[in-house]
């Protein structure tokens, strides 16, 4: 299969929508080559093909067996992509909520110091209007 990108070479184009969720079942693995196959025995970080295979099976290319093989990573990097940007829209949704609500708030605390402004008048006025009464005594 080419590796081209361009629209040209490609049909049945359409969004990912949630078939990248897949990769919320992938299991990141760090492992070392058998030796014959890396003498280094540096330590790698990837994916097992026969794990991927049971999340999904395309994104795997497979031996002429038809056993998994080896992990289609472009693919998964496209997925990891589409659930980067979904989640930037949604970030970006509840950013644009939380001003809203910072705004409100906002306007909320105006509206309750204004009315305690306007309690404390009114409760002034009220005290200056009905003084309280003086208490005569009797002596007796």
């Amino acid at each position: 299969r080419a590796n081209v990108s361009s629209r040209r070479y490609k049909h049945d184009i359409q969004s990912m929508h949630k078939a990248s969720e897949a990769i919320y079942a992938l299991k990141p693995v760090s492992f070392r080559y058998h030796k014959q196959y890396d003498r280094t025995q540096t330590i790698a970080f990837g994916l097992i093909a026969e794990e991927v295979a049971d999340v999904n099976p395309d994104l795997v290319g497979r031996n002429p067996n038809g056993e998994p093989e080896s992990v289609r990573y472009e693919q998964i990097n496209a997925m990891l992509l589409n659930e980067f940007l979904k989640e930037h829209r949604k970030n970006e949704e509840q950013q644009s909520t939380i001003e809203q609500q910072e705004a409100k708030i906002a306007r909320q605390q105006e509206q309750i110091e204004t009315l305690t402004g306007s309690l404390q008048k009114v409760s002034a006025r009220l005290e200056l209007s009905n003084p309280e009464p003086h208490t005569v005594s009797n002596n007796r």
